[in-house]
């Protein structure tokens, strides 16, 4: 399977951290692969500093087999993605399939809730740790972090090294 025939999520919420969503959607798309910014049910979201984006699905119209791979940018977006069923459905089973989920800064919060990092090497943002520790993972401060199908990183200086793992991993 080359990259025009791949699909990657990016999941997105109101307070999403610039950077960590378009950074690595341009990135994508310039390799070649189709990416759609998956939403929770609205019909456009603000980063912290009002940018806004508009999605190309909602959570609950699309599956696991839909896609890929999964990026979940950070920002303070996560908190509520947790909250959304569909959302975290979609990690979980995409993780579950072994397809690539892709998670920077206060985005482990979506790694947490879905229950995939127990016994796995992760990262995040410093802040959220012990929230990392607590779901079973083994949290290690570097700026990124492959475990399997599973890839962090902790803050936006980090994406350079991120893109490239994650490019790495789609092949």
């Amino acid at each position: 399977m080359n990259a025009s025939t791949k699909h990657i999520a990016i999941l997105v919420e109101n307070g999403y951290q610039e950077l960590e969503l378009h950074y690595p959607r341009l990135r994508l798309i310039e390799a070649g692969y189709k990416v759609s910014v998956v939403g929770g049910g609205e019909e456009v979201y603000h980063s912290g500093k009002g940018y806004a984006v508009t999605p190309d699905a909602d959570a609950s119209e699309v599956s696991a087999d839909d896609f890929d791979a999964v990026v979940i940018p950070g920002g303070m977006a996560p908190d509520k993605m947790r909250r959304n069923e569909a959302m975290v459905a979609l990690v979980r089973s995409l993780s579950a399939r072994e397809k690539p989920v892709a998670w920077i800064c206060h985005a482990g919060w979506m790694a947490v809730s879905a229950d995939i990092i127990r016994g796995r090497r992760v990262t995040s943002f410093p802040s959220i740790r012990d929230d990392m520790v607590n779901a079973g993972g083994e949290w290690v401060d570097e700026q990124v972090v492959v475990d399997g199908h599973l890839i962090s990183s902790r803050v936006p200086d980090d994406l350079p090294a991120f893109c490239r793992a994650l490019l790495d991993q789609l092949g």
